[in-house]
């Protein structure tokens, strides 16, 4: 029986070009089923799904370090200087900057910085705390700070002295504006529903006093990026129009220009945790609907709405990518400028990940990014890097190099996963696994005699052949 089963003219007019070099998971389950397993055979005995479950196994492990990686991708860097990992992304092998002739430069990953996690608003004092200087008036539930607070939202916890609280009626944070880099709060009570009333008057008058501020579930303030949307008071509404009430936000077009889904709302409108799940030009859908159930409020005290993003850089990676790095003068060594001006090129012990101009990156797994330095700022960069194998339909295929080192695998791992194979049959079969990976990997290495040696001719060693 012919292995191929399609014409030439069929096969060069097709767009499966060079498929003859790989055999599928599927077909391998398959021979392995009707050679390896049955009566007199190494394997008596072994249900279908065990195989496959160790056949995708032994493929994702060959693919990390003996198949080769054809995974490739390729973006212009961003200003923001982040790349998204790929989906089945799993490790990298090359990451290239391409030049105006498309010939690619490698770029090296730098050890001497990364985007650490920030996990709360810190005072000058070390302590993770959020605190703001404001005056109480016993008259008014509004709270005057002295400056611009972004980390201030709507359902935090208010404490100071003056201000009275209670474990049946905790005070909240209800509003929150901020004019001419001033923040304004409201203070009032949060009810068991999650929603807020009611405002509360400090006990008595203080100017500049220092007032605390926390989070109702105890976990510490974070950092926040605040988007205030500002609109004239007939052209911002929350609930939708008509007589349907929805978690709608609506606005003048171009004033959600920042807004992106996962923010939150920090809004008295809406519950405390309010997220954003969709974004238009002149809408915002959100996951709750307004707390007063009114259709198209009434604009007239609606006219600002603030945003949270708590995806916050890091200071340190905010230093990294702000900064003008020249690998040249290499500044991640503490030398003296005028010894590096004076000896380029002639210094003993110099690092060449940091003599040169490509830039360099650092992988952030936690965040699946690639932090890139401000130097690459839009420049193409090619990223090859290594997956499972087991991504697609189209991906569990093994090239036929590797053919036998599958068998072998899967071999081993049925067997030794069984309790009547004998010892001397798994070592065996462990041997063998050792031996056909090893000649896979030859195999794959794709060395060619004649490659060697035109390298080896511009070496001081001359080969006669």
């Amino acid at each position: 029986m012919a292995l191929l089963n399609q014409t030439p003219q069929d096969y060069y007019n097709g767009d499966q070009h060079g498929q003859y070099q790989f055999v599928s998971l599927h077909d391998i389950i398959n021979q392995f089923m009707l050679i390896y397993v049955g009566e007199d055979k190494i394997i008596p005995k072994a249900k279908r799904i065990d195989v496959a479950f160790h056949a995708q196994r032994a493929l994702a492990e060959l693919s990390f370090d003996t198949l080769k990686s054809f995974k490739t991708q390729e973006i212009t860097v961003p200003p923001s200087l982040q790349m998204t990992l790929p989906q089945d992304y799993v490790n990298y092998t090359n990451v290239l900057a391409v030049d105006s002739l498309g010939i690619k430069h490698p770029i090296y990953p730098t050890e001497h910085t990364q985007n650490p996690q920030v996990i709360g608003v810190q005072q000058s004092d070390g302590d993770y705390k959020l605190e703001a200087i404001g005056t109480l008036d016993s008259a008014l539930s509004r709270i005057v700070l002295t400056k611009e607070h972004t980390n201030i939202l709507v359902g935090m916890k208010v404490l100071h002295p003056y201000i009275p609280t209670n474990a049946a009626n905790i005070t909240v944070v209800t509003a929150t504006s901020t004019v001419s880099n001033i923040t304004t709060i409201d203070i009032g009570t949060l009810n068991n529903n999650g929603t807020i009333s009611s405002d509360i008057l400090p006990t008595q008058n203080v100017t500049e006093t220092s007032i605390a501020f926390e989070n109702i579930d105890g976990s510490l303030v974070k950092p926040t990026i605040n988007h205030i949307v500002t609109t004239t008071a007939t052209n911002l509404f929350i609930g939708g129009t008509g007589n349907a009430v929805t978690g709608l936000i609506q606005g003048a077009s171009g004033v959600f220009g920042d807004i992106k889904p996962g923010m939150f709302v920090s809004d008295a409108n809406f519950t405390v945790g309010t997220k954003v799940l969709e974004v238009t030009d002149t809408e915002v859908i959100v996951d709750s609907e307004p707390i007063s159930g009114t259709v198209a409020q009434s604009a007239t005290s609606f006219t600002q709405v603030n945003f949270v993003d708590y995806d916050v850089d890091s200071e340190t990676w905010s230093r990294y990518k702000s900064g003008t790095i020249d690998e040249n003068k290499t500044d991640y060594i503490s030398v003296d400028n005028d010894i590096i001006n004076t000896n380029q090129g002639q210094r003993y012990g110099l690092d060449p990940t940091t003599a040169q101009s490509n830039g360099s990156y650092y992988i952030d797994e936690v965040s699946g990014l690639i932090h890139f330095s401000s130097n690459l700022s839009g420049s193409i960069v090619v990223l090859d890097y290594i997956s499972d194998g087991l991504g697609t339909e189209e991906e569990m295929r093994v090239h036929k190099f590797a053919e036998e080192a599958m068998y072998k695998r899967i071999a081993y791992s049925v067997a030794s996963g069984r309790l009547n194979i004998p010892e001397y049959i798994i070592q065996r079969l462990k041997k063998e696994r050792f031996a056909t990976t090893r000649t896979a990997k030859l195999r794959l290495s794709n060395l060619k005699i004649e490659e060697l040696t035109q390298i080896l001719r511009g070496k001081s060693k001359w080969i006669k052949h």
